[in-house]
């Protein structure tokens, strides 16, 4: 299989017609080798526009939810991002490549491991992936530039929201695993305590581990 046809039939059959038009976003996803964050048997399958299985449960989200949201985080070069779950370490690259340095939270030890070691193996040095209950109050950093959710919630932890720089932006999936479809938006604060909120489009995906609407540790 040409995986550099596949790689560019993802990006203008899939991607960009989802209205991922930010040249810089393209450009990743062109350079990132989506294949090298698969298991070997799901390869042949890695720029389908599809949620392949990672193990534990979880998946990667779809190419056109990963153009999306880094589309949607409009990242600079000087930005500092926490990704809430890390996953396979695929959407954790692509983030690398646009901004400083990325804080990339996973809560499985498995996939937290097998993520650093792709990322070390490409290269990617400006990256930190922590073992961690994100759904749980933990010593986070002030002042991201911008935070990402791979995965759904139910609502956006305020604890999150003030973790924000005035003008940081928050993409989040919100809704119940029991519904049919989740909104994507994004969160950008304004002031101090003031957000502003942005509905992008409607997607299903997993939910992240131990966030849910019964969670003590925030307030929602």
């Amino acid at each position: 299989m040409d995986l550099l046809q596949a790689r560019n039939n993802m990006i203008e059959q899939q991607v960009r017609p989802w209205d991922v038009l930010d040249q810089r976003v393209l450009d990743v996803l062109a350079e990132v080798p989506r294949e090298a964050f698969v298991e070997v048997a799901h390869q042949g399958l890695a720029y389908s526009d599809f949620p392949l299985p990672i193990g534990y449960g979880q998946h990667m989200l779809k190419p056109t939810v990963d153009g999306r949201l880094l589309q949607a985080l409009s990242l600079e070069v000087t930005d500092t991002v926490l990704e809430i779950g890390t996953g396979s370490g695929y959407l954790t690259a692509c983030l690398a490549r646009l901004c400083a340095h990325v804080d990339s939270i996973e809560i499985i030890p498995e996939l937290a491991a097998a993520a650093k070691s792709r990322l070390h193996n490409m290269g990617v040095s400006n990256v930190t992936v922590l073992e961690q209950d994100a759904s749980s109050v933990w010593d986070a950093r002030d002042g991201y530039d911008a935070i990402a959710f791979s995965g759904s919630v139910p609502a956006i932890p305020d604890y999150y929201r003030k973790k924000l720089k005035i003008g940081g932006r928050l993409f989040a999936m919100i809704g119940e695993a029991s519904q049919p479809t989740m909104e994507a938006v994004l969160i950008t604060r304004v002031h101090d305590n003031e957000w502003s909120r942005e509905s992008l489009f409607e997607t299903r995906v997993d939910p992240l581990v131990n966030f849910n609407s019964e969670s003590p540790s925030f307030i929602f």
